[in-house]
């Protein structure tokens, strides 16, 4: 009966944008090292507990640079008391004093409500009573917080101490003993010390630290397959040709420019740059990639081909456009009998695997408010209903359930650690279940299905609409385009040394990462859409300036206000992490 199991392919996409402010070498945004001790480290645990577990972990490469050059730091830190280049690291660690200046004590207590208040402070008495005594949230403008001047310095160190352990994974709260006497000292009313606060960054630096370690001996032992995003996590297709957003948009209007300048060649650079980071983190080559928000083309799938890659895989909406545009047979397009079969487009060799929606969406957005045993009951009911229609050829199927490996935890209890460790269980004991990966089911030969046309789109929508096609987002992309057209000019000039040369390029690496066009738009929330735009146009000034060309005036003007009030109630969840 072992061949007649359903294959189940979990895979989890580990990913942050490039936060280090290229002006002034400061991390503008901490979410790196706060997933690092909340997420990387709770969804290797689980693995680590579970032997029987089978996933795929993605990582994009410029998160592995950063959680590397952030262990760095908080190890110099506590060896030479080097200053960190995150200012909320610098505060709750005692480097940088606690300022009587306003607009830092403002900033901090607005920092430390940066978490989904129901899951990571209520539950914490201690510190929610710190938080409502402060009278200050999201909302409250500055001019209103004049009351924290009255604040003694001790107030805002408990502040930040509380914030970085409510971001502490489950993991670690039950296991480190560190952990557990310092949320006790607080739950005790006392004060934190100096010293509390030199173990705070003992206990990250050794989490961090041991992230990539841990994945990778999980990688070496067969358990897990590590796939890998291009370098600065690019929406590929768009960087090869802007046309391809005409799929799925075929009305919506284009940046300015018809091309990104040279983007088959950009494309290539974020794949060997990748394959490079890749290597020097995991001891070897990758098999499968999954293309940045799984946007696929064509013309994006040659390249993997390009680059002998087995495997990637993008979203349901892409799947069913490209179905019916090759006009497979309808009723296993509508039945999704289809979707569990892995597809090759026309000639080309990498195999396409397509997430379930509905599957990845109950863990990403629907079960945070169930009970673990009756989530994890539900997703295997969901598997063997798939498995009973699909008959005696089950094995010859499988079911890619696809997400965020960090943003839907914060929603869950106990960040989703008894949901997670109740569903590794019941899927390793299920004997009608295979959890494996995408490398070992192509390994086992499972049949590829023929797909004479290919729409482009990504898993979002099954377009390319969060990224492109409205006005504050082409802008970003006219932007861009302009920077890359003065880049190809200085290059071509010859006047760049190696060193300079390698510096510029990978500057417009971070440039052309996805993130940016993402929350450019009315619908996201004004401050992170602030936030983003403002480390955006950074980037580019910083990238001008290593040109030694003067930055344009428009770089000095914001491109998206927000305003929305977008949660993880629906697709569109990135958070304000």
């Amino acid at each position: 009966m072992e061949n007649k199991k359903l294959k189940l392919v979990i895979c989890w996409h580990m990913h942050q944008p490039h936060y280090r402010d290229g002006l002034d070498g400061l991390y503008r945004l901490p979410w790196v090292y706060l997933h690092g001790i909340k997420d990387y480290t709770d969804m290797v645990a689980h693995l680590e507990n579970c032997p029987k577990a089978r996933v795929v972990v993605n990582f994009a490469p410029v998160l592995l640079e950063q959680m590397d050059d952030y262990a760095k730091q908080m190890r110099d830190w506590l060896a030479s008391d080097v200053a960190m280049c995150d200012p909320l690291l610098n505060w709750v660690s005692g480097e940088n004093a606690i300022s009587t200046d306003l607009e830092q004590r403002f900033e901090i207590v607005q920092a430390c409500q940066k978490a989904f208040a129901p899951t990571m402070i209520d539950p914490y008495p201690a510190f929610k009573s710190l938080i409502m005594m402060s009278q200050c949230d999201e909302n409250t403008p500055f001019e209103e917080s004049k009351g924290l001047s009255y604040f003694n310095d001790q107030f805002f160190i408990d502040l930040l101490m509380w914030y970085h352990l409510t971001w502490m994974g489950t993991s670690l709260r039950l296991k480190d003993d560190r952990v557990k006497a310092l949320i006790k000292k607080g739950n005790l009313g006392q004060h934190f010390s100096p010293e509390d606060q030199r173990t705070l960054i003992k206990v990250m630096a050794d989490a961090i630290e041991g992230i990539i370690p841990r994945y990778r001996a999980l990688m070496e032992s067969g358990q897990i397959e590590i796939s890998m995003t291009p370098y600065g996590h690019p929406i590929v297709p768009l960087l090869i040709d802007f046309n391809s957003m005409k799929d799925a948009l075929p009305h919506a209007p284009m940046p300015l420019s018809d091309a990104y300048p040279d983007g088959y060649e950009r494309a290539k650079w974020h794949m060997e740059k990748g394959f490079e980071v890749y290597e020097h983190y995991f001891g070897t080559k990758p098999k499968g990639v999954w293309l940045s928000e799984g946007a696929i083309s064509s013309a994006s799938v040659g390249l993997l081909d390009h680059y002998g890659i087995q495997w990637t895989a993008s979203g349901e909406g892409v799947w069913r456009h490209s179905c019916e545009a090759s006009h497979l047979d309808h009723h296993d397009i509508a039945s999704k009998r289809a979707l569990y079969q892995p597809l090759q487009h026309a000639s080309q060799k990498c195999a396409m695997f397509f997430r379930d929606d509905g599957l990845s969406d109950l863990i990403g957005f629907q079960y945070k408010d169930w009970k673990p045993e009756d989530a994890a009951n539900n997703f295997l009911h969901n598997l063997h209903n798939i498995a009973e229609f699909l008959g005696d050829k089950v094995e010859d199927h499988v079911v890619s359930v696809i997400l965020d490996g960090e943003n839907a935890w914060e929603y869950y209890p106990e960040n989703a650690y008894y949901f997670l460790r109740t569903l590794y269980e019941k899927l390793g004991k299920d004997e009608r279940i295979d959890m494996t990966t995408f490398s070992d089911a192509l390994a086992q030969e499972i049949p590829l299905r023929h797909l004479p046309i290919l729409k482009a789109g990504s898993w979002v929508y099954g377009s390319f609409s969060t990224w492109i096609g409205e006005p504050d987002k082409n802008a970003g992309w006219d932007l861009l385009v302009e920077a890359k057209q003065t880049y190809d000019k200085v290059v071509a000039s010859g006047t760049l040394t190696a060193s300079q040369k390698q510096a510029v390029t990978e500057q417009l690496a971070i440039c052309e990462g996805s993130d940016w066009f993402w929350w450019f738009g009315d619908y996201n929330p004004a401050g992170s859409v602030k936030d983003f735009d403002q480390l955006y146009r950074r980037h580019l000034e910083k990238l001008y300036q290593l040109l030694g060309e003067r930055p344009p005036e428009q770089l000095q003007i914001p491109l998206s206000q927000g305003g929305g009030e977008m949660d993880n109630g629906g697709v569109m969840q990135r958070g304000i992490s």
